[in-house]
């Protein structure tokens, strides 16, 4: 997601039991007994939740709290594929333009409060209106019938293809066919929010625990970015009895050897391993690799006069041996990155996408070295460049790494900016960047979750604005034959990567886990929301 966003983000995370802090003890040994508690699961992420405002949410961070302690009209499931949340089920018109959602009966808030379908009104509505700031607008205007006049005020609320018909029923009208709409609902952007809580918390909305009201599985005891919050099982939610671990606590641990110590002795039930760790530990039965929808990449910001030319962006790009990268830096089950959608993602139903746009983005020292003394040329001598990134130690090798190959390659100094996420995300939507590390992860199996992140030229995206490369998006979102919308997307990745240059992909995310045979259940997503607690259990 975002930055969902995907964009980006790290979601590294470890889960241990019965802990309560970030202060772990060192061990040696790497049989030790998990110290088991039946009433809590404590999961690390490597970075700071950037906010748990559903409108201004878009990292998996955030999105990994919100999923908990919010829900959809449908959700995913341990298989990854959805079902009826909220919703009870759906009707689809013949003409599929039309979808009319019944839900749940005495639904509640955990404050209480009747969920109606007019809660899902309020907070669409404001997903596509000027208050959202996560970026995701777009994800409701693209398809629901006079969002994007909404948002640009050229509509009324009134006019918008959504309507609570009653408290069970809502209708939802689109512009085209579109095939993957409820998997889009199992998304943060698409819960509900309760209209006389929103606004009678004014701007602290979100930023306590107490200032939000829950319709997840989980509610928030305590919430800090920096540090971690805490979860307890929400004894409204409709399905709490299926809940079957009370508590939750997530905290921020940057330090994957700290992580690891932790498991060693017995503190954490599950790890993920720094790619040092992974040769000895491979033989450990513990041990396991989960692969992601999820690309990591380089952008560039083409409005810095170095990074607008580019020759320059084409050298960076063909300078970075991505095999060595993926196979022998991180080792972590992380694969080379050929093109910016990720390995497996859905193509034509026989091949994957993937396979039907093979190696667009490749390794070339000779073309680097040829792009490179052209750009630099252009400008009038070699620029000065700074690589911004996180601060997590996985971040951090991959910047050191990329830093490495273009020293080799092209024989330039590359400095590192290394910032927090949140920091690091700041001066992105800020424009106050060169190129930065970053990533995005898949919020449902088509490639569209990652093409139409760079239609809106926002600076995080790199100030990026095409006609021919919106031209192909527009088109693949109204087309009704499945060829022609593939070929519109296998082309417009062509155009991102190759043509213009705005992004050079680095991999595609994996990682090495040891995990302790007590915790069960701990689904991790490879798109959408990354973790459901939900389904976890302890033994």
């Amino acid at each position: 997601m975002k930055k969902w966003k995907i964009a980006v983000l790290s979601l590294i995370m470890t889960a241990a039991v019965g802990t309560s802090g970030c202060g772990f003890t060192s061990a040696s040994k790497t049989n030790s007994t998990v110290k088991e508690s039946n009433d809590t699961i404590t999961v690390y992420d490597t970075n700071d939740v950037r906010t748990i405002v559903q409108w201004a949410a878009s990292d998996n961070n955030s999105f990994t709290i919100l999923n908990n302690v919010s829900e959809g009209l449908y959700r995913l499931n341990a298989k990854h594929e959805p079902e009826p949340a909220l919703a009870e089920n759906y009707k689809v018109s013949d003409d599929k333009l039309t979808y009319t959602f019944t839900l749940k009966k005495n639904l509640k808030w955990s404050n209480g409060t009747p969920l109606t379908a007019k809660d899902f009104v309020y907070s669409w509505l404001k997903q596509m209106s000027i208050d959202a700031t996560n970026g995701y607008s777009f994800i409701m205007t693209d398809y629901i019938v006079n969002g994007a006049e909404y948002l640009e005020n050229k509509a009324n609320a009134a006019d918008v293809g959504i309507k609570a018909l009653d408290d069970c029923t809502l209708v939802v009208k689109l512009k085209q066919p579109t095939p993957y709409f409820v998997r889009l609902t199992v998304l943060p952007m698409f819960f509900p929010l309760n209209e006389a809580f929103v606004k009678s918390k004014g701007d602290q909305y979100g930023m306590k625990a107490e200032n939000m009201i829950y319709c997840g599985p989980y509610a928030l005891v305590s919430y800090d970015p920096a540090s971690g919050s805490t979860l307890k099982k929400n004894d409204a939610y409709w399905d709490a009895a299926n809940v079957k671990v009370p508590n939750v606590n997530v905290r921020i641990v940057k330090d994957q050897s700290t992580a690891l110590n932790a498991y060693k002795s017995g503190e954490l039930s599950k790890v993920t391993l720094a790619s040092s760790d992974v040769p000895s530990m491979k033989s450990n039965p513990e041990f396991s690799s989960i692969s992601e929808f999820r690309t990591t990449y380089m952008q560039y910001n083409l409005k810095d006069k170095a990074l607008s030319n580019k020759n320059i962006r084409l050298a960076l790009g063909y300078a970075i041996d991505r095999d060595t990268l993926a196979n022998t830096i991180l080792g972590d089950g992380s694969a080379p990155a050929t093109g910016l959608i990720a390995n497996a993602m859905y193509g034509d139903g026989t091949k994957s996408f993937r396979e039907l746009n093979p190696n667009v983005t490749t390794y070339d020292e000779a073309k680097a070295k040829a792009y490179w003394n052209k750009g630099v040329a252009e400008l009038g001598g070699v620029p000065s460049l700074t690589l911004l990134t996180e601060d997590d130690s996985v971040t951090k090798t991959v910047a050191t790494y990329v830093q490495s190959q273009f020293k080799k390659t092209l024989g330039v100094d590359v400095k590192i900016d290394s910032k927090t996420k949140k920091a690091k995300n700041q001066l992105m939507d800020d424009n106050n960047y060169q190129m930065a590390i970053t990533g995005w992860g898949a919020d449902y199996d088509d490639a569209m979750t990652y093409l139409d992140l760079w239609t809106n030229g926002t600076p995080y995206r790199g100030n990026y604005m095409s006609k021919t490369y919106n031209a192909l998006i527009a088109d693949a979102k109204k087309q009704t034959e499945d060829s022609k919308r593939l070929q519109d997307m296998l082309n417009a990745e062509k155009t991102l990567l190759t043509e213009d240059a705005v992004v050079s992909p680095l991999y595609y995310r994996g990682f090495a886990i040891l995990t302790k045979p007590n915790v069960v259940n701990l689904v991790t997503h490879p798109f959408g929301p990354p973790i459901e607690f939900k389904y976890a259990s302890l033994k």
